[in-house]
């Protein structure tokens, strides 16, 4: 293993995580099994308790794991130095068979983590704590993924061996190779430009008009969480290649480093805010006919309307510039 700081920090918060988790599992258990509000018990008291230590350790454990995501891809791409053939985090990812699935498992929690913590905020909104059996079912979904997460993390580091041979970006993402990565480089620029600046287009009309109106609020839900994906693949297909000004160049891991401003930075920002306020707007949907949300429910969502309107917009406009002021064009390719 390599012993940086950075990568103690990240397996010892992973440790910490998952231990959280796992206890915040047993008693979420106990919570859905035995939660009756209108008891008196000295059990249900207990369990009053325990969903407030719960919810407090999620939220920090949560907090971190989107946290944690950003210093993963910081450190995989300051660690590119080490390795013969990397250039960026793509080649550090490749050095072993985990960290490719780390990174990906960790953006799935990262959104997972953020949905919950939109559902367990909404529902302290509310005196009678109408979701917290639905909450906690969702803790309980995700336990799996975050352990497995944490596998992957703690094998990638510790098979980390700085005599390895890498692949560099321009391999990987390759149109000639084959595996995902390639795949998505080589998706056409054509129909991915249509599809990126067409559901951008509908995520800005949408998101307006259900801010002035109030309606259409679960297409918008919808389109935002389908935002998520729909743009990492057009970064891949055609965004980098105005930031390189390079036909051949499609990685997403370059724009990280200090050459292009960071900007890469900014880019995952906006897409994993954006993807979080989207995807817990439409986890919120199917609770509007609960009373005791009828006040609060309405507000949250426009709040996260307007989160996801703003942080797809802001991706969107330094697409746009990067666009019309680059040299670059991709006209015959």
């Amino acid at each position: 293993m390599i012993l940086h700081p950075a990568v103690i920090a990240l397996l010892t918060g992973s440790l910490l995580v998952a231990l959280m988790i796992l206890y915040s599992a047993f008693w979420s258990y106990k919570i859905i099994d035995g939660w009756d509000l209108q008891s008196g018990s000295e059990g249900q008291l207990a369990l009053e308790k325990k969903t407030y230590l719960v919810s407090t350790l999620m939220t920090y454990a949560f907090g971190f794991q989107i946290l944690s995501f950003f210093l993963f891809v910081y450190l995989t791409d300051d660690l590119h130095r080490l390795f013969v053939g990397a250039m960026c985090a793509a080649g550090t990812l490749n050095v072993n068979e985990n960290g490719y699935p780390a990174v990906v498992l960790k953006v799935l929690n990262c959104l997972l983590a953020g949905v919950w913590l939109v559902l367990n905020h909404t529902d302290n909104q509310a005196s009678d704590y109408p979701l917290i059996r639905k909450k906690y079912a969702l803790l309980l979904a995700i336990v799996p993924f975050l352990l497995l997460e944490t596998e992957q993390q703690w094998s990638y580091f510790l098979n980390l061996k700085a005599n390895v041979i890498t692949s560099c970006c321009g391999s990987l993402f390759s149109t000639e190779e084959e595996g995902v990565a390639a795949g998505l480089a080589a998706l056409p620029v054509i129909p991915m430009q249509v599809a990126f600046f067409g559901i951008m287009a509908f995520i800005l009309a949408s998101g307006v008009w259900f801010l002035l109106k109030g309606r259409g609020g679960k297409l918008f839900a919808v389109a935002g969480t389908l935002t998520f994906p729909v743009s990492i693949a057009a970064l891949i297909s055609f965004i980098s290649l105005y930031f390189y000004e390079l036909p051949t160049h499609h990685c997403p891991f370059c724009i990280l480093q200090r050459e292009y401003q960071y900007v890469g930075y900014l880019i995952y920002t906006t897409l994993l805010g954006g993807g979080i306020a989207s995807a817990g707007m439409w986890a919120l949907m199917p609770f509007h006919p609960v009373p005791s949300l009828q006040e609060a429910l309405p507000l949250i969502q426009r709040s996260l309307a307007a989160t996801a309107l703003v942080l797809y917009s802001v991706f969107t406009v330094v697409v746009i510039c990067r666009i019309v002021f680059s040299d670059f064009t991709l006209m015959g390719y």
